[in-house]
């Protein structure tokens, strides 16, 4: 179960984040299982280990012992995280600002078409709905 929304998100590394994305595709897994799919080549078992480790300590994950095994599931969804470091990279870099960040991507060209429509559809969808309000 995800932690409630009132309480933040533990801080998250790049690498936990990939082990948090197996754990989020999967709901549930044993570390053996996490191992196997992240099939990550500097990785040792240990490391994943150690980085389970650590999740569990931080609340990211939950642990629950099944015989001599160990189950992990998440403790965090996934979109709270995704939220979380969104806010936190935009007020570090962009000073807690969407336009200028969406502006860089569309003058750098690393944006493309498809998502220039994605992006579209959301802010007519965002402007609909601010209009409905009573």
């Amino acid at each position: 179960m995800a932690q409630s929304s009132s309480t933040p998100p533990p801080r998250i590394t790049e690498a936990e984040w990939a082990v948090m994305r197996v754990l989020w595709e999967l709901e549930e897994a044993s570390l053996g299982e996490v191992v196997r799919r992240l099939d990550h080549p500097d990785w040792k078992p240990r490391t994943v280990q150690t980085l389970v480790r650590r999740l569990v300590e931080k609340g990211a994950l939950a642990v629950e012992a099944q015989g001599r095994d160990f189950r992990y599931r998440p403790a965090v969804s996934q979109n709270e995280c995704q939220m979380d470091e969104g806010r936190s990279f935009l007020q570090r870099v962009f000073d807690g600002q969407l336009t200028p960040f969406i502006a860089a991507l569309v003058d750098k060209r690393q944006i493309s078409k498809d998502e220039l429509q994605q992006l579209r559809d959301l802010l007519d969808a965002a402007e609909n709905k601010i209009h409905d309000k009573p």
